[in-house]
């Protein structure tokens, strides 16, 4: 383990790095009332580098958190609405031909920004879904015969409706396999309700908000990240966690063998790490232990376990299946 003072020091500069997280916490605070889960669940995601599927249905806020969410975080931001009728190109660019050069140039689309907000992703095509592919593991977007680099940070939070099916194409699973976490964005509470109709009934419009981050802060962040210390035993703890759910009998869970499908990826591993990583950040740590693993693993690893026929028949959800695995793996 690393020395005491090794771990003081870089808790210092946790703390002192972490200062920018407050002032966006208080300036989203300002504009949306409650969601804090959901919140915290950006700010992970942005530090950790990954991307974020929101699900919730229409009129909780999630395009007014990641348009304020991406102002005070002074990012470059376009909303994406994804359509039935909606083609590859709308997303990425094209080429297009120049007559009085005759040559073709290529017209970057929407894709380039830092903040993506792919609102209804699963009303597109997957033709259009897969377009996002590239984009979001290798940051970056091939039109024509040229790659171009996307900005950093790039981040693509995208929103689907969890009620309304008709007209929509389920995300493939290797999209969705993209996606950091799955967060669940739920009703608010009625005093969080009275609120917001207190704030938002109104004919005026919201100003928009002034940055209060330098997009070098962030960097700085992601950069101390990396030297969060994490322990061989909780880096063991992760695997079992993802493992189990690939192979439950041979974790001793019997009873999800014929509950599950499919488990979760070698990527599902890599993305509780970083994310715990990210959450003790949040908490001016610089180390991370198995309650911070908890913490995320159901954002993380809900889109990545499929329950079998037999199951969702029995009305079992991806959540269940993680919670017995959370209660049965041993915690180091």
């Amino acid at each position: 383990m690393k020395q005491d003072a090794e771990l003081q020091e870089l808790a210092g500069q946790i703390a002192e790095a972490s200062a920018f997280l407050n002032r966006a916490a208080e300036l989203l605070a300002e504009r949306v009332v409650g969601q804090n889960k959901v919140l915290e669940r950006v700010f992970i995601a942005l530090l950790a580098n990954g991307h974020v599927l929101l699900e919730g249905v229409p009129g909780l806020a999630k395009t007014l958190i990641v348009r304020t969410f991406a102002s005070a975080m002074n990012l470059a931001y376009r909303r994406i609405q994804f359509t039935p009728d909606m083609l590859p190109a709308d997303l990425v660019g094209t080429m297009v031909y120049n007559p009085k050069e005759m040559a073709f140039y290529p017209r970057k689309g929407p894709v380039f920004a830092n903040i993506i907000l792919a609102d209804e992703i699963n009303r597109s095509p997957a033709k259009v879904q897969s377009a996002l592919l590239e984009s979001m593991q290798e940051r970056q977007v091939t039109i024509g015969d040229q790659s171009f680099m996307l900005p950093e940070p790039f981040m693509v939070l995208a929103t689907q409706n969890p009620v309304e099916h008709e007209g929509t194409y389920l995300l493939p699973e290797a999209q969705l396999d993209r996606f950091m976490m799955k967060v669940l964005v739920e009703y608010p509470s009625y005093d969080e309700e009275l609120e917001i109709m207190q704030r938002s009934a109104k004919t005026a419009l919201l100003p928009d908000v002034s940055p209060v981050v330098d997009r070098y802060e962030i960097q700085k962040a992601r950069t101390l990240i990396d030297l969060i210390y994490v322990d061989a035993r909780v880096q063991r703890y992760i695997v079992d966690l993802v493992t189990a759910s690939r192979d439950p009998v041979a974790a001793g869970l019997q009873s999800l063998e014929e509950m599950i499908e499919y488990g979760a990826s070698p990527r599902a591993s890599i993305f509780l790490l970083l994310a715990a990583k990210a959450h003790a950040f949040l908490r001016q740590r610089a180390y991370i232990t198995p309650e911070d693993v908890k913490e995320v693993a159901f954002d993380v690893l809900r889109h990545r376990i499929r329950p079998t026929y037999e199951a969702e028949a029995d009305n079992v959800h991806p959540e269940d299946c993680i919670r017995q695995i959370l209660a049965h793996v041993k915690v180091p």
